[in-house]
């Protein structure tokens, strides 16, 4: 439960800074995007992007807090154990990268974002993973 809560905290924060983003917040924005050595942005998103993402995370915490009971709403079964493996090889995936810009084996390293990514972004996305895993593991475990 405590782990569930905890993970649950981190998402809706981390999507509550994309809405502050897609409503027009500008902190700490900028560091956030990948870019070539060069300075040139690999993304260039849109509010939309942004309203996406942020629900999304939010919907992802959302689930972690129906998980710990601390919101009470029934979900099927179905895809309580889809969703337990989804959200954490989502960040997992996230944390592995595409080999250029994001992630533990990315090869454009020493630009804002990539000192960033490197100290603060991939890290995260794995603790999410591997606190995702655990969640869905545990559950299993004293399931049966």
């Amino acid at each position: 439960m405590v782990l569930s809560i905890l993970l649950s905290c981190i998402l809706i924060g981390l999507g509550s800074i994309h809405f502050y983003w897609a409503f027009g917040g500008k902190f700490g924005f900028a560091r956030t995007l990948p870019t070539k050595i060069t300075g040139e942005k690999v993304l260039n998103p849109k509010k939309i992007d942004c309203l996406i993402v942020a629900f999304v995370l939010t919907l992802f915490g959302v689930f972690y807090a129906i998980e710990s009971g601390l919101i009470v709403f029934k979900l099927s079964e179905w895809i309580i154990s889809y969703v337990s493996w989804i959200i954490p090889i989502i960040f997992i995936l996230r944390a592995i990268g595409e080999f250029k810009f994001v992630g533990f084996f990315k090869s454009v390293k020493e630009t804002n974002f990539g000192k960033s990514d490197t100290k603060i972004y991939t890290p995260l996305c794995l603790i999410i993973g591997i606190l995702g895993i655990t969640i869905t593991l545990l559950k299993f475990y004293h399931a049966h």
